[in-house]
């Protein structure tokens, strides 16, 4: 099966069939668990069929992000990938409505205004180009190839301001030199080679995201991924029975894009990270490290697991297991690669694991939906998907050397980019717990702001934020006034425009640096209304609240708008599935509600000439890292 990370469900079918009686409410959470199922490609096509048919009703009751618009253009046959497409958003809670371009017409239709792609005017754009349009005609060239993608990335991301996600090239074509090709440069098989070397050079520098079609047949075979049967037959460059993981690779990009990528993954200990349980065989006596196969697959896993974190993924442990014990293996075995360091939340008790991984979720102030849970036992593991079916949870082999290919295999952390502040998230995460130690130690609240000595630094949009500022926007979904998404180049358009508010914060305090922290875009109202800024976005890191930072914020907006010539401000609220924390974060800073829809859409409005900014034990500060003052005084 190819989505083999996925559990199999023997009554599938029935499954279906009871589903669909439901209402829509109670519906879309089956049609979602059955869609996390190990299904194939004509089970696929049947769960999308039924989906389709239940139409608004269903839409509507998908509430994780607001629903996706994806334009699959090509020059070959794409229809039987739609419904795994659409079935892979369905599995990461969301609606994804999809445009299939005419055969061969992705050109025709990017660049006429007056065609139907324009009037669906999607969200994303996947460029889905064959082996054989690339390099299979006569004068073909890696040079001309790329500049007709350029092209066409120009036109969707300017003209319909979509977000575009390149497919790389199936290396499909057989080699004439053999293992030299690279001596025939003008070869198939050769500007195929070419053609995906700079696409992975170019594509990042122009804002585009790839869909590694060709590494993806490295794992089970190009045999498997493409059928020249089928291709000469009807123009399949990708096999049906592969059109199951070809859509959720899709849909990881799109979840990716929406901020849906899980944040955090939880790991049991006996039989998941060390072969054994410590509780029975002893410190000595679990499998572990050089010498033995089994001890070897583990510590495999926590390489895995370990790199994970180097790059931003959160580590916690959760364990039916008395905590000392737990505890010795990560202090005191020489062959254990993770540390208690490593680990953001420690949880090893007797309590059901749903409770603890709730209260994981809790401590590292993230969604449930943000957790993956990895554990060797069955049992343990269907426990959590009846009770936390939000929770991912994959089904890992009994081979624990098959592991940490397990968990890459089903992209639960795919990301678009790697900021700086990904590669220090483990760090802050520590930095949190020294803290909440402090906050336990204070007498009271003041003392415990005082002794932070924080500072907000503070500064316009730049080029050198772009990746990280774009990444917020897409990704919080908590403590978001508005939820509204924005590609890096329309971040771009915002840097250094005078009647634009843009604002990047930076909190840092005597611990360290909690990174980029908040996103402010505030833009003038349109009309009569001129003396007043509107905030399109207000987002801010759950990790900072409680310590006074939307306060002082919110001072740093008013002095800002005032220079702008702004005389009131104006906020708005847009309900989502996961904001509902900030619902009245406007009432509480003192600005006046004007509206209240129905749907719990609220607008807002403060008057500047009668503003009088809170005490805050926080200093604000326009610049970098490097001039870091004295933070001792309150301001």
């Amino acid at each position: 099966m190819s989505l083999f990370w996925l559990p199999q469900q023997p009554d599938w079918n029935a499954a279906l069939l009871e589903a669909r009686k439901r209402p829509a409410r109670e519906v879309a959470p089956r049609f979602v668990a059955l869609a996390n199922t190990s299904i194939d490609f004509l089970q696929t096509a049947k769960l999308d069929k039924i989906v389709q048919q239940c139409g608004d009703d269903l839409r509507a009751a998908l509430t994780r992000t607001r629903p996706m618009k994806l334009a699959l253009l090509g020059s070959s046959t794409l229809t039987h990938l739609v419904p795994a497409i659409r079935m892979a958003a369905l599995r990461r809670g969301f609606w994804l409505d999809v445009f299939e371009g005419d055969y061969g017409m992705y050109h025709h239709e990017l660049a006429d205004p007056s065609s139907a792609l324009y009037t669906f005017q999607p969200d994303v754009v996947l460029l889905a180009l064959d082996a054989q349009h690339i390099a299979g005609g006569n004068g073909a060239s890696a040079e001309h190839s790329l500049a007709n993608l350029t092209a066409c990335w120009k036109l969707a991301q300017e003209q319909l301001g979509a977000t575009v996600i390149q497919q790389t090239v199936l290396p499909v074509f057989a080699p004439l030199l053999g293992n030299n090709e690279q001596r025939l440069p003008l070869s198939p098989f050769s500007i195929v080679a070419e053609v995906n070397h700079r696409l992975r050079q170019q594509a990042p520098q122009a804002g585009v995201h790839l869909l590694s079609l060709d590494t993806l047949t490295q794992d089970e075979g190009l045999k498997t991924w493409h059928d020249p049967a089928l291709w000469h037959r009807s123009k399949q460059e990708v096999s049906p029975r592969m059109a199951p993981l070809y859509g959720d690779h899709v849909g990881r990009l799109l979840a990716a894009l929406r901020g849906l990528s899980y944040k955090c993954l939880v790991l049991d200990l006996d039989n998941t990270l060390w072969g054994g349980v410590i509780g029975d065989d002893g410190l000595e006596g679990i499998l572990l490290g050089q010498g033995h196969a089994v001890g070897e697959a583990h510590t495999a896993f926590q390489h895995y697991a370990k790199e994970l974190a180097g790059r931003g993924v959160i580590l916690a442990v959760c364990s039916k297991n008395d905590d000392a014990n737990a505890r010795a293996a990560f202090e005191r075995h020489p062959e254990m690669l993770l540390r208690i360091k490593d680990i953001a939340c420690f949880i090893a008790n007797w309590q059901d694991k749903a409770t603890n991984l709730r209260t994981i979720a809790e401590t590292l102030n993230i969604g449930l939906d943000s957790l993956v849970f990895a554990d060797d036992n069955p049992f343990e593991r269907n426990l959590i998907r009846q009770e936390l079916p939000m929770v991912a949870v994959p089904e890992l082999p009994e081979d624990p050397a098959l592991y940490a290919s397990t968990i890459a295999g089903a992209g639960y952390f795919e990301s678009l980019s790697v900021t700086k502040e990904d590669l220090e998230r483990g760090q802050q995460y520590q930095l949190n717990a020294e803290r909440n130690r402090l906050r336990e130690s204070s007498t009271d609240m003041a003392g415990f702001l005082r002794g932070l000595e924080m500072q907000l630094i503070w500064s316009p949009f730049d080029s050198v934020g772009l990746s990280r500022i774009t990444q917020l926007i897409n990704k919080s979904n908590q403590f978001n006034l508005t939820t509204r998404r924005y590609t890096e180049t329309e971040v771009a358009e915002l840097i250094g425009q005078p009647e634009c508010l843009t604002l990047q914060l930076r909190l840092t305090d005597r611990f360290g640096d909690n990174g980029i922290i908040a996103i402010i875009i505030g833009r003038p109202a349109h009309g009569s209304e001129t003396d007043v800024l509107e905030l399109d976005t207000w987002l801010m890191s759950c990790r900072v609240l409680g310590r006074q930072v939307e306060e002082a914020t919110l001072e740093l907006i008013v002095k800002q708008a005032k220079l702008l010539g702004a005389r009131r401000i104006a906020g708005f609220y847009l309900p989502t599935a996961k904001n509902g924390m900030v619902k009245d974060h406007y009432g509480r800073l003192g600005f006046l509600q004007t509206s209240l829809a129905e749907d719990g859409s609220s607008s807002w409005i403060l008057e500047l000439k009668t503003f009088e900014a809170k005490p805050t034990f926080i200093q604000i500060v326009e610049g970098t890292l490097d001039h870091r003052t004295d933070l001792r005084e309150a301001h």
